[in-house]
């Protein structure tokens, strides 16, 4: 399929933030967008780049009523010599389109998606800043827009990518981060939506992290749904806990979602040698690690924030600082080899790193 390009008119472009110290994440957008509209039966069709602007949907789309939604998260980032990149980019779509099936959504063509993307990108590129730990925010998403009021899988969606420069994701950067143990509220249980990038798997999670911002805490850590015994994730992130010489991260049996920055840390730690662990790990087994003083780190691993170390977990009324409250070196070291990467400051040994051109 050809895409169409129907470029801005002068008086549609926007201003461009003229301080890049003061991007914030998630509020800012370029000037274009991608759309494409599918019909079962027909397929995918009319594919098209139009300036950036809101959309119109029946009030009985059924995305409205019965929550047929996936989307992605990735970044384009711009490198010192002025070459713009991706960071593992197929594996979203690949990612998203496990996310359409498990709520009976139609797939996307990778290869499609990654050119349109790619389009996208080039006509807006002057909107990727150029300040140290910015990048271009990605957000491909998928929608039911067929208006039916009835529990059944839609019959259209609507697939559009909106993108928008950012700088940190966590106002606190790269400093560490407050977690609140959660162990009231659930976010998702085994054979559920926990490992599907979709909105009520976001949804679940909103009041328990209110609860816990009211109390002075930038994320929930969440236990498993069955026991409330077991870590799994944060609200944004994977989580991963350095106990004596292991790195330890929850396995991908369901309910947490399959990171691609988790994934990276993965093959980077076992690459360096070091004892890489994916095993369910206790709650009981990090507080009793902190308590002998062999809880050496604990980090968040995401698109957003890349990683984010922690400080300090409360858990039944208890605080336990976690190494020191400052960074660890593993942390350290896990950001400084994967952001070089991302924008071309050193070798790709994974093939991770993609050119857009």
């Amino acid at each position: 399929m050809e895409i169409k390009v129907i470029p801005a008119k002068p008086e549609q472009l926007k201003k461009k933030p003229a301080d890049e110290s003061k991007l914030g994440f998630g509020d800012i957008f370029t000037d274009h967008m991608f759309l494409m509209d599918y019909e079962k039966g027909k397929g995918w069709m009319n594919p098209r780049i139009e300036p950036y602007k809101n959309l119109s949907l029946d009030p009985a789309a059924m995305v409205l009523h019965y929550g047929q939604e996936v989307f992605e998260g990735l970044k384009a980032y711009r490198g010192k010599d002025g070459s713009l990149y991706l960071f593992r980019p197929r594996d979203n779509f690949v990612r998203m389109n496990r996310s359409a099936l498990r709520v009976c959504m139609p797939e996307v063509d990778p290869d499609f998606g990654m050119a349109a993307l790619k389009k996208l990108i080039l006509l807006d590129k002057d909107w990727i800043p150029k300040s140290k730990g910015t990048s271009l925010y990605i957000r491909p998403t998928m929608i039911a827009v067929e208006p039916h009021l009835g529990v059944r899988p839609a019959r259209t969606y609507l697939f559009y990518i909106i993108i928008g420069p950012v700088g940190a994701y966590y106002k606190e950067g790269l400093n560490p981060v407050k977690i609140y143990v959660e162990d009231q509220y659930v976010r998702a249980a085994l054979g559920g939506l926990g490992e599907a990038k979709t909105v009520a798997n976001y949804a679940a999670s909103l009041l328990a992290a209110e609860e816990a911002k009211e109390k002075g805490f930038t994320q929930v850590l969440w236990l498993d749904a069955k026991e409330r015994k077991f870590v799994e994730e944060v609200g944004t992130m994977n989580m991963f806990f350095v106990i004596g010489d292991e790195v330890i991260t929850a396995p991908l049996t369901g309910s947490i979602l399959p990171g691609i920055t988790r994934d990276s840390v993965i093959r980077i730690v076992r690459k360096w040698g070091k004892k890489m662990s994916e095993r369910s790990l206790s709650i009981d087994e990090v507080i009793e690690a902190a308590r002998r003083g062999t809880l050496k780190e604990a980090f968040g691993t995401g698109t957003a924030a890349v990683i984010s170390p922690v400080g300090q977990i409360t858990y039944k009324g208890s605080d336990y600082t976690v190494a020191g409250g400052k960074m660890g070196d593993l942390s350290l070291n896990l950001y400084n080899e994967i952001v070089a990467i991302q924008y071309g400051e050193k070798e790709d040994p994974y093939g991770w790193r993609e050119e857009i051109r």
